[in-house]
């Protein structure tokens, strides 16, 4: 049996749906499992990080365990917990997302709010395997709007280019680490085949779409109003804001051969999920009455 929290998260999803397709036991964690929608013969429970007891009930019976903490700077022991709920629940393998340039000092402090989680996975005494994955190509997502409105695509982080990756290639990377012992014991540095700005994904979802799309620079201080606006905490946003200032000076320009190491093939790029998701930010026509299509027709 797999575990899988976050998992109906980004990566997470993912991963149920590709270890369902291969007919493996999963079991997906959720906080409202009514609400869930998951693959046929995966088998959904509620787990809550602030219920130790949920999550000990949900693990008991695992022998690997998918883990995603909360990224946030009062969750930084969210991961030291469920690890500790993993080991003591019989678990035999954990693998930790974590984000790349973790432990980078240029980072500041959004740089470590992963470490403990890392470290606890490295002195759990259990097979373990940190995923460190770059900036997801479904991050661009939050351009939808922006784009099926006509207007110019927002941009925090400059000219600064990162190797974006397919949250699918995250996940199929999870899976083997979940499934062999073969990758015990590895960080993986997770990146795209190549180095993007975000004007070149701009550039490529225009491709796809067959019009042109915008860029708009962000400044910094307008960022800062628009998360404080939206409740987030001061600490949350500067280190947020710190690290897209970590972008913008050069410091995630990072390309690995990770993905290829371990799936054996080269990452997708950013056009393919682009064009695997172009639907995302397309205008979606309004339905005409029939009566009104007749008389147009006429006309």
């Amino acid at each position: 049996m797999i575990l899988i929290t976050g998992a109906t998260g980004t990566i997470g999803s993912e991963i149920v749906r590709q270890l369902a397709a291969r007919e493996i036991p999963v079991r997906a964690v959720t906080r409202d499992p009514a609400r869930a929608q998951a693959p046929e013969g995966v088998e959904v429970v509620r787990g809550d990080y602030g219920d130790a007891a949920s999550m000990a009930a949900a693990m008991t019976g695992a022998e690997a365990v998918f883990l995603v903490g909360v990224l946030g700077p009062d969750d930084v022991e969210t991961d030291r917990a469920l690890i500790a709920t993993a080991r003591a629940a019989g678990v035999r393998r954990i693998v930790k997302l974590s984000a790349i340039g973790t432990g980078e000092p240029d980072l500041g402090r959004v740089g470590t709010w992963h470490l403990p989680g890392e470290q606890a996975a490295r002195a759990s005494g259990l097979e373990w395997t940190v995923l460190r994955p770059s900036s997801f190509a479904s991050n661009t997502l939050s351009w939808a709007d922006p784009i099926r409105a006509g207007q110019p695509v927002p941009n925090l982080t400059g000219d600064g280019a990162q190797g974006v990756i397919d949250p699918r290639d995250v996940a199929a990377v999870a899976v083997e680490a979940l499934l062999s012992a073969a990758h015990a014991g590895h960080t993986y540095t997770l990146t795209g085949p190549e180095l993007l700005t975000a004007a070149d994904q701009a550039a490529a979802l225009a491709a796809v779409l067959g019009h042109p799309i915008e860029v708009a620079d962000i400044p910094e201080e307008l960022a800062r109003q628009h998360m404080l606006a939206a409740g987030m905490s001061g600490e949350y946003i500067d280190g947020a804001l710190a690290g897209q200032a970590y972008v913008r000076a050069g410091g995630n320009a990072v390309r690995t051969d990770d993905v290829q190491v371990v799936l054996g093939r080269t990452p997708r790029t950013y056009a393919d999920w682009a064009a695997t998701n172009a639907d995302a930010f397309r205008v979606v026509p309004e339905p005409v009455a029939p009566g009104l299509a007749r008389v147009e027709k006429q006309a």
